[in-house]
């Protein structure tokens, strides 16, 4: 399932209330640490590409069936600047420049490629006990990327 984003920071609050829609019936409850998860990392990914590159954006999710248990959620989001994502240093009074930092953090996997003239950024949250404990737990541990912020244009 895919969603049309346009380069408009409204788009952001859209595309929240479009995956939590989509959570309905995919038997991840919305009130589930990974569904709040889910809807920062589309807040995240989706803000990048609306902010950052003033082209029109694809956000796709990919959700388990309501039967299963333990499943991979994948979100991407693909837009047509073909400009990598750019480490950069914020300061701890900085107002942003932490969003592909918290990806980093929240999402088990994350990635970009190159794709046409422009990029796919994408990342997967696991559904299980492991990764849900874990992603309670986020903040007491360490990321690579600590003190770093991540631009995506």
């Amino acid at each position: 399932m895919q969603l049309e984003i346009r380069p408009d920071p409204a788009e952001v609050g859209r595309a929240r209330r479009w995956a939590r829609s989509r959570l309905a019936g995919s038997g991840i409850g919305a009130d589930e640490p990974l569904a709040e998860t889910l809807i920062l990392l589309v807040s995240e990914l989706v803000t990048n590409a609306v902010v950052h590159t003033g082209c029109p954006a694809v956000l796709r999710l990919s959700l388990p069936g309501a039967a299963q248990d333990a499943a991979t959620v994948r979100l991407e989001v693909a837009d047509r600047s073909g400009r990598a994502p750019v480490p950069r240093c914020v300061d701890g009074d900085a107002t942003g420049g932490r969003g592909l930092a918290l990806v980093d953090g929240l999402a088990d996997r994350w990635g970009w490629c190159s794709e046409g003239g422009g990029k796919r950024i994408w990342c997967e949250l696991d559904r299980d006990a492991d990764s849900q404990s874990a992603a309670a737990a986020y903040g007491s541990g360490s990321s690579a990327y600590e003190g770093l912020a991540y631009e995506a244009v």
